[in-house]
């Protein structure tokens, strides 16, 4: 029950908002309850999985390899939990943002259903049913982005959705030739048969065909355009909650099959290919927020930039890289929720994201200018924020495997990420509020501690992990020691050691 409780909360949540979509006010406290649930069934599993190591559940009581299995470990548990936070924030923050037309079309629904999505993708052990959350989790995000049915919002979702099927072909065609050769779909079967293959080359073959799928999906370079094109069209909840954890699932499923399945040929898959797309991924993302005068656009190419550091983690592929990718994952999702969020109360203020059209909020708004704060010197990697360590962590392992170049690339970036916090503060909250732009209506919003409450939440989180790093540091290590030495998880789900 621990491993399914993540998974069959939001799906129940999903189903009851729709059932009572005639009535908001129940629909909106199902939903609070919902990320509540979800968030005490994910720290239920996180305890159980540090206490018990890896649970495996058998659906229909079918073993594996030949029955759906769910499997949490400390990297799918670690997930859980941060979605479970993410969904619990963006619960309550759309209490107060969300209109009643999106309410009466489906908002509710759809998120439960998303997060559900993404819940099962973290935690499922065979990787059909892998495609399969991805496509539940697309479905639902392409109807929450188009709810309203702006042009601007319908021009970015056609991106969205489109090069998202594309991934989904590529996964989809990856997965029928991976069962051609191997005969299972099962990750710890597969681990288990592709250690002793006996065509090295269409393994790898294969292996890129799910790299270009999932970098996809993580919006990794060169297909990463997608996102920032359409990350900034939904309402702000939306892009809160897509900024978190969607792309995330990409970097997820990277992580977990090619530490546990594709580790026939680490020097062309990781060092060579897996490297390129983290270090280009990290530039081009920079530079695209670098050129950006719009607060979520510039977040938006920071969620491309910040996803590089988590691939060169990857890339190297040493226990204090993967640790470093781990702990860069679950701070970056708070950071870059936080920050969406913050984004939104700012365009309470006055009714845009231009920071032409933005300004004095500093002295408007002491709370938000410190709020805001956190986050961003967070993201930018100043001491002693959550960003610091895991940017450290990452550059630390990068000089240990003299990968001289990465470790300039990732200086470079966090100089750069710092700019654009500059630039949003500078703009937003320092310089005067222009004449021509709508006056301050934030204090008379009677909604306004509703919209606070989460970003606090958040925040503090995020100085939690800066100032608890060491703790955090050790879990990401043990994490990173699970992802690496394999024989665990394949013992734990097969009964058989590698």
């Amino acid at each position: 029950m621990a491993v399914i409780l993540p998974i069959f909360i939001p799906m129940l949540a999903g189903a009851l908002t729709l059932t009572c979509w005639r009535w908001r006010l129940v629909q909106r406290w199902i939903s609070v309850l919902s990320g509540t649930g979800l968030l005490l069934a994910a720290l239920y599993l996180f305890s159980q999985v540090r206490q018990q190591g890896i649970l495996v559940a058998y659906v229909g009581n079918w073993s594996a390899p030949y029955g759906i299995t769910l499997v949490a470990d400390l990297l799918s548990a670690i997930m859980v939990l941060v979605t479970g936070i993410i969904g619990l924030a963006v619960a309550i923050y759309s209490l107060a943002t969300m209109s009643r037309n999106h309410e009466a079309f489906g908002y509710y629904p759809l998120l439960h259903l998303m997060l559900a999505g993404v819940v099962g993708a973290f935690l499922t052990g065979d990787i059909f049913n892998l495609y399969v959350w991805f496509e539940i989790m697309l479905v639902a995000s392409f109807g929450l982005m188009i709810l309203g049915g702006e042009r601007a919002q319908m021009e970015g979702a056609l991106k969205y959705v489109t090069l998202n099927l594309l991934s989904s072909a590529l996964f989809l065609t990856a997965v029928g030739l991976l069962y051609g050769y191997a005969g299972t779909l099962n990750m710890a079967d597969l681990a288990l048969k592709l250690g002793n293959g006996e065509q090295p080359g269409l393994v790898t073959v294969i292996a890129m065909l799910f790299l270009v799928a999932f970098g996809i999906k993580a919006a990794a370079f060169p297909l990463f355009f997608w996102l920032p094109a359409s990350y900034h069209t939904p309402p702000v909840a939306i892009s809160a909650v897509f900024a978190g954890l969607l792309t995330k699932v990409g970097v997820y499923a990277l992580y977990r099959v090619f530490s546990l399945i594709f580790v026939q040929d680490v020097e062309l898959t990781h060092h060579t290919v897996l490297m390129g797309m983290g270090i280009f991924t990290m530039l081009t993302g920079v530079l695209g927020a670098a050129a950006q005068f719009e607060v979520r656009r510039i977040l938006s190419f920071h969620i491309v930039s910040q996803i590089g550091y988590m691939l060169v983690g990857l890339a190297l592929f040493t226990p204090l890289a993967i640790a470093g990718g781990v702990f860069y994952i679950f701070h970056h999702i708070i950071v870059k929720t936080n920050l969406f969020l913050i984004s939104g109360i700012m365009y309470r203020y006055h009714g845009s994201y231009d920071l032409a059209r933005l300004g004095g909020l500093y002295r408007s708004a002491p709370w938000l200018a410190l709020l805001f704060l956190i986050p961003a010197m967070s993201l930018a990697g100043l001491p002693p924020l959550s960003g610091f360590f895991a940017k450290y962590t990452v550059i630390k392992a990068g000089i240990a495997a003299e990968s001289w170049f990465m470790v300039a690339i990732a200086l470079i970036v966090g100089l750069l990420t710092l700019y654009s916090m500059v630039k949003i503060w500078a703009e937003a909250f320092w310089k005067p509020l222009p004449e021509e732009a709508k006056p301050l209506r934030g204090d008379t919003d009677p909604h306004l501690y509703v919209l606070y409450l989460p970003v606090l939440m958040l925040a503090l989180l995020t100085l939690t992990i800066g100032f608890g790093a060491e703790w955090f540091v050790q879990l990401a290590l043990e994490t990173a020691d699970q992802l690496l030495t394999p024989a665990g998880y394949i013992e734990a789900v097969l009964g058989v050691s590698r």
